[in-house]
């Protein structure tokens, strides 16, 4: 039956709404299941009811009809159990409900399988036999297994039905994505689809073959000149390892592969220069696609961009002027950062994009220019909601469409509180991070992008406790040199000087990979990743040391920071590495004092030998959200599990406390640089176990100080032995918030959202 199952996910797949969706799985099912009954039946939102969609052998009047609650009758037991129901005689079973208009009393055998999207249960999927007989195990399995096929394509098609009518009922809908930079935004949708289709260019053979290559060449020089003058729009805005994403879109079309790839077809084949380019382009976007690499599937996007801004040309469109509201909230299946410079800075207030990843060009672009985004809408049928209201939760991941006047006026009151705190927050820059008895704490910011510096130093940053210095490296189509990753460094240790900058070395692997240095495996994130990659390319880690010591002669505010760090091998190895270039630099004349080195705590091994490596480490900085993610097993950029990610969840705590509590024996200062530190409630537990050090987005720094500012030491320990036992996470946010708002500090609270 594999093949049947293919060919009708397939089938369902190319339906052009919910009612041929559910009209191809009845008539199709029956067909292959041999039964005399299929159908389908789907919840109603606004009642929880159960209503008979479609089907195919009993009366199709009682289509819309029949409506069960979760409960009632055999269809609605299935529903409550979330389990197929197998019975030989239905009309037995104490749950069997009759309904006349159905003319089913006919028929004894019935299975009932539910239909589950997301811990949802979205309807039952039902087969019925005259003769009293029980469907066998192997019927059974295809039926379980077509339902949990079939979840997503019903789960898109439903909500393609719902939205296409939102002009008439104007009905609230709420899709979930994943978070990709924070803020609120209420706005207007501006739908961004290709202006030609590389898919559906025509087998075309030309004339003259001349012609078409000069075509080929001009179409070329136009799209370059199109994407040069869309990064001089965001100059201003971006720094120069950002800006470097807009000359490696002009370098893939000064590619001579891909030039003469496609000057070959039109010489040879004699194929029309639109032909040509959409068949080469094409192939490099599917040999993208294909890859299991997150970071490489990002960039077929980039590749289609470009491919169908120099078809458009070939075809000699004109890039028609579009009008973008005041309110631009920008959506597209896979956005990338050429299409966002396009839209006039001052009216594009937030981004979503039903493909794609925190980690991907867009998102980290977004992040720059202080735009809530979110990313991964896998749901969203995009192409109906141009025009349509919508709010945007980059604190959440969610994307509200249509909001009722109820949902505007709370998110609404969101934004005019997160406005008013940052007028408020703003007189804190100037002030410690003391608490009322006293208990300093040093509250450092976490960069990656120059767009960050001024912002963490008029929040009354005390220095950097994380760059991320893959950045430069991701924003490129080759490693960066020597020099010019001197450059980058020497820029973010002279705007923070004469405070600390502490800069973490590569972190690749992961959800981080370099698209000119590929690291293809099955599970990335237990992988070749961090250190383990520098320390197995030392001309690498070699040349961004030395760059980094370079770029701190006459300044001496360095530290180096190793991440992803497992056991004591791994570190030493490392030093012997840095003293290495150390002593090579020394060499050329370099007067320069060897930075202090430290290692990231976010596995769990390094845990339980915080004692170790901090007696040979001059710090121990602690990466919560990898820490987090690895102790409780989840991958926050997959949006189906990114709901167990909590940092708060009584194990992390747990393992928190025992890495400061070892570290100081051994009398090593401890930071911390994840979300959790950033967060006001966590905060004061992290502050309350010992944590010396706080690193954060700036954006969260004068939240954090005025919440540190408000509290006694000996109260925050209190409220830490209060929680630590706690057995869930939702008890201690609870109870962590609660203590917020009895102190008076609503204001300091992350916009809870609407789940």
């Amino acid at each position: 039956m594999l093949g049947s199952l293919r060919s009708i996910v397939q089938e369902v797949s190319t339906a052009r709404d919910l009612p041929a969706v559910l009209n191809i799985i009845v008539q199709r099912v029956r067909e292959v299941m041999h039964t005399r009954v299929c159908s389908v039946y789907l919840r109603d939102k606004q009642s929880g009811n159960y209503v008979l969609m479609a089907t195919d052998g009993l009366h199709s009047n009682a289509v819309g009809q029949v409506h069960l609650a979760p409960g009632e009758g055999l269809v609605g037991s299935v529903v409550a159990r979330e389990e197929p129901i197998n019975l030989e005689m239905a009309n037995s079973h104490p749950a069997f409900q009759y309904f006349p208009a159905t003319g089913e009393e006919r028929f004894c055998a019935f299975l009932g399988a539910p239909i589950i999207h997301h811990r949802t249960v979205l309807g039952v999927l039902v087969v019925q036999q005259e003769q009293q007989r029980r469907f066998d195990e192997g019927e059974e399995a295809f039926l379980v297994t077509l339902s949990a096929q079939l979840a997503g394509v019903i789960a898109h098609a439903e909500a393609t039905g719902i939205l296409a009518s939102m002009g008439k009922q104007k009905r609230e809908t709420h899709f979930r994505g994943i978070a990709a930079s924070p803020g609120v935004a209420i706005g207007h949708v501006r739908i961004v689809t290709p202006q030609a289709n590389l898919a559906t260019v025509p087998y075309c053979l030309c004339l003259d073959v001349d012609s078409e290559l000069a075509l080929f060449q001009q179409a070329l020089s136009a799209a370059r000149e199109e994407i040069h003058q869309a990064g001089e729009r965001l100059k201003s805005e971006l720094s120069r390892e950002e800006s470097a994403l807009f000359d490696a879109y002009i370098s893939i079309l000064d590619d001579n592969t891909l030039a003469t790839e496609v000057c070959d077809r039109i010489r040879q084949q004699q194929l029309c220069a639109p032909r040509a380019w959409a068949e080469v382009m094409l192939e490099h976007v599917r040999r993208f696609e294909t890859m299991s690499d997150s970071y490489f599937r990002d960039r077929a996007a980039d590749v289609r961009d470009l491919g169908v801004r120099v078809l458009a040309h070939l075809h000699q469109q004109q890039q028609s002027e579009r009008d973008y509201p005041e309110d631009t909230i920008l959506v597209g299946e896979e956005l990338t950062a050429a299409v966002l410079a396009e839209v006039p800075r001052q009216k594009l207030i937030g981004v979503v994009s039903v493909k794609g990843s925190a980690n991907s060009h867009v998102a980290i672009i977004a992040r720059a220019m202080g735009l809530p985004a979110v990313m991964g809408v896998q749901d969203l049928p995009y192409e109906t909601i141009d025009g349509i209201s919508v709010v945007v939760d980059g604190y959440r991941g969610a994307l509200h469409i249509h909001p009722g006047e109820e949902l505007k006026r709370r998110y609404n009151a969101i934004v005019a509180e997160e406005r008013e705190l940052a007028r408020n927050l703003d007189y804190t820059a100037s002030l410690p991070a003391e608490t009322t008895d006293g208990h300093r704490v040093c509250l450092l910011v976490n960069t990656g992008l120059m767009a960050d510096v001024v912002r963490s130093r008029e929040r009354g940053a005390e220095g950097v406790g994380l760059f991320r210095t893959e950045v430069p490296f991701l924003l490129r189509d080759r490693f960066p040199s020597e020099e010019e990753q001197r450059e980058i460094y020497r820029e973010q240790l002279e705007s923070f000087a004469p405070l600390p900058v502490t800069m973490r070395t590569l972190d690749i692997g992961g959800d981080k990979s370099l698209a000119y240095f590929p690291i293809e495996e099955t599970n990335p994130f237990l992988g070749w990743r961090g250190i383990r990659v520098t320390l197995d390319h030392p001309e690498i880690f070699l040349a961004q040391v030395r760059a980094m010591m370079k770029a701190s002669l006459g300044l001496d505010n360095l530290r180096i920071m190793l991440p992803m760090i497992s056991g004591l091998g791994e570190l030493e190895a490392a030093r012997k590495l840095i003293e290495r270039a150390y002593r090579e630099l020394l060499e050329e004349g370099y007067d320069i004092n060897m930075p202090p080195l430290g290692v990231m705590v976010e596995v769990p091994s390094a845990v339980y030998q915080v004692r170790e490596l901090a007696e040979h480490a001059d710090f121990i900085s602690v990466g919560s959200n990898d820490l987090t993610q690895y102790l409780l097993a989840v991958d926050r950029s997959n949006s189906r599990v990114a709901n167990i990610y909590h940092a708060l969840h009584p194990a992390v705590l747990r393992a928190l406390q025992e890495i400061v509590t070892a570290a100081h024996a051994e009398g090593s200062k401890v930071g911390i640089c994840g979300e959790l530190a950033g967060e006001p409630g966590g905060a004061l537990l992290l502050v309350a176990m010992g944590y010396d050090m706080l690193s954060m987005n700036a954006t969260n720094l004068p939240r954090v100080k005025a919440t540190l500012r408000a509290v006694r030491q000996a109260d925050m320990e209190r409220l830490l032995q209060q929680v630590i036992c706690m057995d869930c996470a939702e008890k201690i946010e609870t109870t962590v918030n609660a203590y917020l708002l009895s102190l008076g500090l609503k204001g300091v609270l992350h916009p809870p959202g609407i789940q």
